[in-house]
Parts: C-alpha cells; sequence; structure tokens
C-alpha cells in the first residue's frame, strides 16, 4: 500500500536541488507530488529571514551545498548570481506539468553548470532547451501565476515555512537532513509515535 505525501521546492534553494538528487533513495512505497512553491512566499508569511538575507549565513549556506554536494557526488555550481528571481522557473515548471524530467532540467540548468539564472537570457536558453516556442507568453499566463499562488497558499496552510518540505498527513520532514527520519516514519510509524507533533505541539512557552 502506497503512502501520499507532497514534496514542496523552489528553484532557487540549492537544498531542494540537492533532496532532488536523493529522490530515487526513497522507499518505493512513498507515492509524492512534487509542488512548486514561492520561498518567499512562505518567508513574507511567517516574517522570517532567508539564509540569502543574513550575509554570514549566506556564505556558510554555499560552503554547506559545496560540502554536501561532494559527499553525495552531486554535480554543484553556484549560480551566477543568487538570489535571483526564480518565478519564471517556477511557472515554466508548472507549464510543463512538473514532470520529474523537467524539474531536473531546470534543477540541473541553475545548479549543475552555473547558469546565470538571474538573466533574461538565463531563461530563453533553458526555454529553448524545452522546447517552449512562446515562452514569454507561457511566463505571463494568469493560470499559471494563480496555481503557483495557490500551491504556495496551500503550502503556508499545511506549516510549511522552507524548502524543500515533505508533507505527509499532518506530518511535516523539512530539509535535506530530516530524509532518514522520514524514511524511519515511513517504516515504522507507530514506533516513531513518541516525536508526534501533536505532543510538540502541546508544549507551552516559558517566556
Amino acid at each position: 500500500m502506497s503512502t501520499q505525501a507532497k514534496w514542496y521546492f523552489d528553484f532557487v534553494s540549492p537544498f531542494s536541488y540537492l533532496q532532488f538528487h536523493r529522490l530515487d533513495s526513497l522507499p518505493s512505497a512513498l507515492d509524492y507530488k512534487m509542488v512548486p512553491v514561492l520561498f518567499a512566499g512562505l518567508l513574507k508569511h511567517w516574517e522570517h529571514k532567508g539564509p540569502a538575507e543574513i550575509p554570514p549565513k549566506r556564505l556558510d549556506t554555499y560552503r554547506h551545498c559545496q560540502w554536501l554536494a561532494n559527499q553525495l557526488g552531486v554535480p554543484f555550481q553556484v549560480p551566477q548570481a543568487h538570489p535571483f528571481n526564480p518565478l519564471p522557473y517556477l511557472r515554466l515548471c508548472l507549464s510543463l506539468d512538473t514532470s520529474h524530467e523537467v524539474v531536473g532540467t531546470i534543477f540541473d540548468y541553475i545548479w549543475a553548470k552555473g547558469a546565470p539564472a538571474h538573466t533574461e537570457a538565463g531563461i530563453v536558453e533553458l526555454g529553448n532547451r524545452l522546447g517552449i516556442r512562446n515562452l514569454e507568453a507561457e511566463l505571463d499566463s494568469a493560470k499559471l501565476k494563480q496555481q503557483l499562488r495557490a500551491n504556495t497558499e496551500h503550502a503556508i496552510a499545511e506549516g510549511v515555512y522552507g524548502v524543500p518540505t515533505f508533507v505527509m498527513g499532518r506530518e511535516r520532514f523539512w530539509g535535506l537532513d530530516q530524509m532518514e527520519m522520514l524514511v524511519e516514519w515511513l517504516a515504522n510509524p507507530e514506533g516513531m509515535a513518541q516525536i508526534a507533533t501533536k505532543r510538540f505541539a502541546e508544549l507551552p512557552s516559558g517566556v
């Protein structure tokens, strides 16, 4: 019997890229849907700064991701400017039905080849690779804009505050470093009951 889940991600996130390259290590019983969201929208809602907005954390994040990529054997090259506006990449992904192949092509273009993701030429080049005939019309589609907005709002409603995040029912697994916990949860949900979300949600604050 398969387990249903959603995988929330944004192309601006190097951790989303790295986790994408580990998705094939998840149990085959996990049936997940890939859902692109706007990370900046999550940050705005929760009134939180992203790693790239804090200078020392920005540097440490890039260094950590490079180290992780080396450990995982995943090609990694920071794009020519970061952060960049991910909206055109997210809309392009949605226009092609967020297939695994399309998501991988976009991620690899940005994070494996050090693309000029912040430029119009960058998105045009990617659009050509993906065979998009009228890129401008696709990126300006009201339907795609609304779909991305709805994805982001739904993620917020499920308590998602960062990317990448897996959501299964009421349980969230945020970040690359929670994949092992996710796998154990899938294998032994009853044995993991002692760290269920509900118990900690009821914990009072001491300040």
